[in-house]
C-alpha cells in the first residue's frame, strides 16, 4: 500500500473500504484510509488538528481523562500538550472541565465513544457544540465503539451525524473482526487529509498522507472481505449476541454480590470488587483466566467478544464466586 500507482488494486479497494466505513458512520463522502489501529489514526487526527494552524506555537489539545494512552504517545512525539479534562461520577468527561482547559493555544478537542476501560460514551453532541462555538476541530475516538454503536438499542450519536464532528478513529480489527492490524482514519474535510501529505517525489504519486510508509494490504483486503460478508446484518446479529453476554455476566455478577461500576453501555464490563489486584491473580492462579484491571476507579474490566458463549461466562462467574466468597 505504499505506492498506489504501482498497487491499484489494493488502493481501489481502499476506497471502497472507506466508502463502507462512512457509509456506516453517516457520511458517505468521507475521507481517509486504513491505518494499523487506533494509534496511528488518534496521531493522525492530532496531527490534522495541528496541521490546520500552524502559527501556534506552544498547541495544546484538551482530551478525557479516560482518552486511550494512544494521545500520551502523541504528546510525546509532536511536543503538544495533552490536557486532560475530569471525568464525572458516569465516567463520562465533564463538558465543564473541557472548557475550562480551552485557551488560545487549543487547535483542538477529544472524545471517546467507547472507552478503553469502561466502555462508556461521553457527551458527544455536547462536545461538538463546545468545538462548533470555539471554532476547533472535534476529534471522536471510536476505535472499539465503531463497530458496535451503530447496531445498539437505544442509538447513539457519535460519529459524522454531530455537525460538529471533523475526524473518527474506528478500528475494523477490533469489533469489525478484521486481520490484526487494521485501523481506520476517517475525516470530514478532504482538506485535512490533504494536510497530512507529504511529498514523495520518487513515487509513482506526488504525496503521501499515511503515518506508515510502506503498509500491508492485507489490512484493507481482510476488511473488505469481512464486511463484505457480514454486511449491517451480520455485523448487528454479532453484537446483539455479545450484548446478551453482557447481560448474563452482569446478571451472574449480582447474583454473587457484584455490582458493575457502570451499567455497561457496550460489551466492556468493569466489575467492581474488593482487592481487585488479588483477585485478579487468583483467578490466573487458580483458574486461569486472564483478566485485565481499569485504574480509576480499580476494578476487573472484561471484554465479551464474539468467541465467547454462555458456557465460558457462567464458567467465569463459578470461579469468581470461588475467589470472590468462598475463600
Amino acid at each position: 500500500m505504499g505506492d498506489p500507482g504501482l498497487f491499484q488494486g489494493t488502493f481501489e479497494l481502499e476506497e471502497q473500504v472507506v466508502k463502507m466505513l462512512g457509509d456506516m458512520l453517516h457520511l458517505p463522502d468521507a475521507c481517509g484510509y486504513i491505518s494499523t489501529g487506533g494509534t496511528e489514526s488518534n496521531i493522525q487526527a492530532v496531527r490534522a488538528m495541528r496541521n490546520r494552524n500552524k502559527s501556534i506555537v506552544n498547541p495544546n489539545i484538551v482530551v478525557p481523562d479516560s482518552a486511550h494512552f494512544s494521545f500520551d504517545k502523541v504528546g510525546d512525539l509532536s511536543g503538544i500538550d495533552i490536557r486532560r479534562a475530569t471525568l464525572s461520577d458516569n465516567l463520562q468527561v465533564d463538558p465543564d472541565a473541557v472548557n475550562s482547559l480551552i485557551d488560545s493555544n487549543t487547535v483542538g478537542l477529544v472524545g471517546i465513544a467507547g472507552t478503553t476501560e469502561f466502555g462508556q460514551v461521553d457527551p458527544l453532541e455536547t462536545l461538538s457544540g463546545i468545538a462548533i462555538e470555539k471554532g476547533l476541530p472535534f476529534h471522536v475516538d471510536a476505535a472499539f465503539g465503531g463497530f458496535v454503536l451503530p447496531f445498539l438499542k437505544p442509538k447513539y450519536k457519535f460519529d459524522f451525524e454531530i455537525a460538529g464532528v471533523s475526524s473518527v478513529t474506528i478500528d475494523p480489527h477490533k469489533m469489525g473482526l478484521s486481520t490484526i492490524p487494521s485501523g481506520g482514519l476517517l475525516l470530514r474535510h478532504s482538506l485535512d487529509l490533504d494536510n497530512l501529505a507529504v511529498k514523495t517525489p520518487y513515487l509513482t504519486v506526488s504525496s503521501q498522507y499515511s503515518l506508515t510508509g510502506t503498509r500491508s494490504g492485507a489490512a484493507v483486503v481482510s476488511t473488505y472481505a469481512v464486511m463484505r460478508h457480514l454486511g449491517r446484518k451480520g455485523y448487528g446479529a454479532i453484537v446483539k449476541r455479545c450484548m446478551d453476554m453482557t447481560d448474563r455476566l452482569v446478571a451472574g455478577a449480582r447474583n454473587i454480590g457484584i455490582q458493575p461500576v457502570i451499567e455497561p453501555v457496550m460489551n466492556i464490563v468493569a466489575l467492581d470488587v474488593e482487592s481487585p489486584v488479588e483477585i485478579q491473580n487468583r483467578l490466573y492462579e487458580d483458574f486461569g483466566w486472564r483478566v485485565s484491571l481499569t485504574r480509576n476507579p480499580q476494578a476487573l474490566r472484561l471484554v465479551i467478544m464474539p468467541h465467547l458463549d454462555n458456557e465460558i461466562i457462567d464458567m467465569f462467574l463459578a470461579d469468581l464466586d470461588a475467589v470472590v466468597n468462598q475463600s
